[in-house]
């Protein structure tokens, strides 16, 4: 009995736990949305009152707009780019055992451990070299280094969760390497790859750090220009532009857990 009451009380106690670090974790977004629709011009919480003006001077502030384009063009081939340089190294990794296999996942997965600043810095002074200066093709480049670790890795989550034989069996029945790639492997890799490509959409759309660094006015992406708008206003239309993409962002991954299974796909639950 003692047993089972101490089992008990340390599932209670961790339990408890999750739900404290969840808490903390979702208090700063609470304040966020709640300070978002406050009808005063300076930021305060709690608000005084309802108001949805600064979602409208959000939605037409021009710089907003122009960073929000740009953006989109960034995210768009940034995470279609580390989509398909992330899946061919995640079937190389996977499938090949060869000399430098494991410089290879290092240097895939260094992106992880490099801050951010510094690749930005990096991309700064590779881009002025090449002449390309603060180009699209910069910011692009960097969001592809910054995304092609989380790509990779739920590619290859999903290649590790292929059942072999099936590949086996489109062999044996005559199917060519390129056909059994075509037929097979890539329709049942399909829900991990548009997994991957949504977190890499996600972070591209969301990543500052390095972007501070590799856009320019004409380049810059929406959370640089909300950068630069703090540093000139005080009102609350910051908050409404960031209850927005909180929002966003919650809404797209709940509809890719639900529509592809994300807990399978990153090897959270395999079974």
């Amino acid at each position: 009995m003692s047993a089972r009451l101490a089992r008990g009380l340390r599932a209670s106690l961790f339990w408890g736990a999750v739900a404290l670090i969840l808490v903390y974790m979702t208090i700063p977004a609470f304040v966020v949305l709640m300070t978002s629709v406050s009808p005063s011009e300076l930021l305060e919480f709690p608000p005084s009152g309802f108001s949805f003006r600064w979602y409208e001077r959000a939605f037409s502030y021009p710089d907003f707009q122009n960073a929000f384009v740009n953006g989109l063009i960034v995210t768009a081939f940034a995470s279609s780019l580390s989509l398909l340089i992330g899946s061919a190294f995640a079937y190389l990794v996977d499938r090949y055992v060869f000399a430098g296999r494991a410089a290879l996942e290092a240097v895939l997965a260094s992106p992880l451990i490099i801050p951010h600043f510094t690749t930005g810095f990096g991309f700064l002074l590779l881009g002025a070299d090449l002449g390309l200066g603060q180009s699209y093709a910069v910011v692009i480049a960097t969001h592809v280094v910054l995304t092609l670790p989380f790509v990779s890795r739920t590619v290859y989550v999903s290649l590790r969760n292929l059942d072999p034989a099936l590949e086996r069996a489109a062999t044996n029945l005559g199917a060519s390497p390129f056909e059994v790639l075509k037929r097979v492997t890539l329709p049942l890799l399909r829900p991990g790859m548009v997994g991957g490509w949504l977190l890499a959409a996600i972070l591209s759309l969301t990543e500052f750090t390095a972007s501070l660094y590799v856009t320019a006015q004409r380049t810059q992406t929406l959370p640089v220009a909300m950068y630069t708008y703090v540093r000139e206003y005080t009102d609350p239309t910051i908050a409404a532009i960031s209850a927005l993409l909180i929002i966003f962002t919650t809404a797209l991954m709940l509809l890719a857990n639900r529509c592809l299974g994300l807990r399978r796909i990153l090897a959270i639950d395999v079974h």
